[in-house]
């Protein structure tokens, strides 16, 4: 038996663990037959690897458990956040070759994005987040990216991030929501060894897991991560410096070009390698259709699947 393959997710409405677990592993099993490696797609498909989904989506919920994780209310660091978030999902495309109606709108939106002249108020900040995103959705290539209904659901689903990076929301016992969130990834891990896939604020969750986690860990995959988000994630990013987790023997970064929520730096120049000088390898890869950002798009990938089949089948 191989190491165990544990899928972490990201962003997004709160979801079944049991389908989810099953459409990533349908779609790796997609990506291993394009990469050549059928007996991987065939062991998946009949689950002879063991597979778990880490899920914490439900933690994003009302401190009642009412709620689907869109909750309205944010407190004033997170509002903060997460308009440092929009402002880099913009600047990170100002060098985006746009046509004059496209560039205008970028425009518009790097100007929304702008640090106020007066100080906001609590949900001022808010609204400006989802008339950027407003804009965003509307410039044409930025449009395959995007998964998102309306700008409202983007903006609060991509605000999990800032209520993860802002290390608030302590629960009845004074855990904060991150802490809570991590608990869940180092369970489905167990003690090793494994595999690990992560996926958009996956990627952060399972690498503030990791360099925690004493077990080994053969294969890290990070797919759409925001990690180089260098106003935004970098600098939260715990612990300081960031390193590669001691834990990981290799780590591999995929990045699509059309994935609004990706920081384009090589993760290695901002990420130190471990003392072992494992780093970050990233690499980019190209989907078709829409709603490029999910993470069965990144899967179904064969430069994607590939070393994630080679790595299981030569782990001892």
């Amino acid at each position: 038996m191989g190491p165990r393959l544990v899928f972490v997710h990201g962003i997004g409405r709160p979801r079944v663990p049991e389908k989810e677990l099953a459409s990533w592993t349908a779609a790796l099993a997609v990506g291993a037959n394009k990469a050549a490696h059928p007996d991987f797609a065939r062991a998946l498909e009949r689950g002879d690897i063991e597979t778990r989904f880490a899920y914490y989506g439900d933690l994003f919920g009302k401190a009642d458990g009412q709620g689907d994780g869109d909750d309205d209310a944010l407190d004033e660091a997170e509002e903060l956040i997460l308009a440092e978030l929009m402002a880099q999902v913009v600047e990170d495309r100002l060098d985006v070759p746009l046509d004059d109606e496209d560039s205008a709108l970028l425009a518009y939106a790097n100007s929304l994005a702008r640090p106020p002249e007066e100080p906001q108020g609590l949900g001022e900040l808010l609204r400006v987040a989802i008339d950027i995103a407003g804009t965003l959705v509307n410039i044409k290539p930025l449009r395959k990216g995007a998964q998102w209904a309306t700008p409202h659901l983007m903006v609060f689903q991509l605000a999990q991030v800032a209520r993860y990076l802002a290390r608030s929301e302590p629960d009845q016992d004074g855990v904060t929501l991150d802490a809570r969130i991590r608990a869940r990834v180092t369970e489905a891990l167990g003690d090793g060894p494994a595999i690990v896939v992560a996926h958009s604020l996956g990627s952060v969750v399972a690498f503030e897991t990791l360099a925690e986690y004493a077990g080994l860990v053969d294969l890290f995959v990070t797919i759409g991560s925001p990690l180089a988000m260098r106003t935004v994630v970098l600098p939260r990013l715990r612990p300081r410096p960031p390193r590669t987790p001691a834990t990981v023997r290799r780590w591999l970064n995929f990045w699509d070009r059309d994935d609004i929520f990706t920081g384009r730096p090589d993760l290695a120049d901002d990420i130190l390698p471990s003392e072992s000088g494992v780093e970050a390898d990233t690499a980019r890869v190209d989907s078709d259709g829409l709603w490029v950002h999910t993470a069965t798009k990144y899967l179904a990938q064969g430069d994607v699947a590939g070393p994630i089949a080679q790595r299981y089948a030569a782990a001892p």
